[in-house]
């Protein structure tokens, strides 16, 4: 059959080629979002306000350090939704139909967001099994595209990995993402001409999130003896100045790192490390601080509660 006589569903000519990349639909077919580095200025953020699910009967077990009371843990974490919303971020709570497992609160662990769309994780723990289902559920409500779902034997946690800066990823393995999952999302990656820097975490550290965080374009604040040299050698090629910080008391029982970044220079961090925050003010940071020392009890902090949904793009160095 000759071309100008064929329907179009067999490729005739009235047959229209989809135009441009995904990444031309975000905003329009798909909703906006995507992220490309950890300081450009946050606009939007899923939550999850944790119920009654999140007061485990075995705290251990659930993966806490101490028994949550839920009541108080909901009121830290309306704050901390309020807080996020008083500063400009869009917040979009995940909202499953049904009682999710006890950490279902920690989204960054559920989900971590390229410039394309989102990774959806496959936690590593059989408590956790699951949580997933409904952080994919919201997103397809939301209209965001999932560019990845980890899946096979890998094990993947969106705290493991960050953005350097557009062109470069840091990608860790260890107790939360195993070499399949990290296989997985660095494949993804490189299709999409982003070089991922491995790195291997230390024994005891359960995410990369947990011993680096960004304060700007510039300058990232880690843990001293936790961050791995490979990781120092990333930063460092990718031009960042490593702070220290200084209080490990502060590290250890405040969760004082685990904050998000507003903007260049502007973070979003746990109330009652005051050690760190003059530490930061030297720097020249504003910080603001939310009260989540009940939320911690769950062994995680600011940092591990927000999963990113769309930062603004417009990176430029200095």
């Amino acid at each position: 059959m000759e071309r100008n006589s064929r329907p179009a569903a067999f490729g005739g000519p009235a047959f229209e080629p989809r135009p441009g990349a995904l990444s031309d639909e975000l905003g329009g077919l798909w909703a906006a979002c995507g992220q490309a580095d950890e300081v450009s200025p946050l606009q939007a953020v899923l939550l999850h306000r944790p119920g009654p699910e999140i007061q485990a009967a075995d705290p251990d077990r659930a993966l806490q350090l101490a028994t949550v009371d839920w009541h108080r843990a909901r009121v830290q974490h309306d704050a901390l939704a309020e807080a996020f919303r008083a500063r400009g971020v869009a917040v979009y709570l995940v909202a499953p139909p049904a009682a999710p497992p006890p950490n279902q609160v920690f989204a960054a662990d559920l989900l971590w967001m390229t410039p394309e769309g989102a990774v959806l994780a496959r936690p590593a723990a059989r408590v956790r099994a699951g949580e997933e289902r409904w952080v994919a559920r919201r997103l397809a409500e939301l209209g965001i595209p999932i560019r990845l779902s980890v899946g096979g034997r890998g094990r993947f946690e969106g705290a493991d990995a960050a953005w350097l800066d557009p062109g470069n990823v840091l990608l860790a393995r260890g107790l939360r993402t195993d070499a399949h999952g990290a296989d997985q999302v660095a494949g993804l990656l490189t299709g999409m001409g982003v070089r991922v820097h491995r790195v291997e975490l230390p024994e005891g550290c359960m995410h990369l999130m947990g011993q680096l965080r960004f304060l700007d374009r510039r300058r990232a604040a880690a843990w001293l003896g936790r961050l791995p040299d490979s990781a120092q050698a990333a930063l460092g090629a990718c031009g960042y100045e490593i702070v220290w910080m200084p209080d490990e008391a502060e590290l250890s029982g405040g969760s004082a790192l685990n904050f998000v970044t507003l903007a260049p220079g502007e973070i979003l961090m746990p109330a009652g490390n005051p050690r760190s925050v003059a530490f930061f003010e030297g720097l020249s940071v504003t910080c603001h601080q939310v009260q989540v020392d009940e939320l911690a009890k769950a062994a995680g902090g600011i940092g591990c509660m927000t999963g990113v949904i769309q930062r603004s793009s417009g990176w430029v160095a200095g």
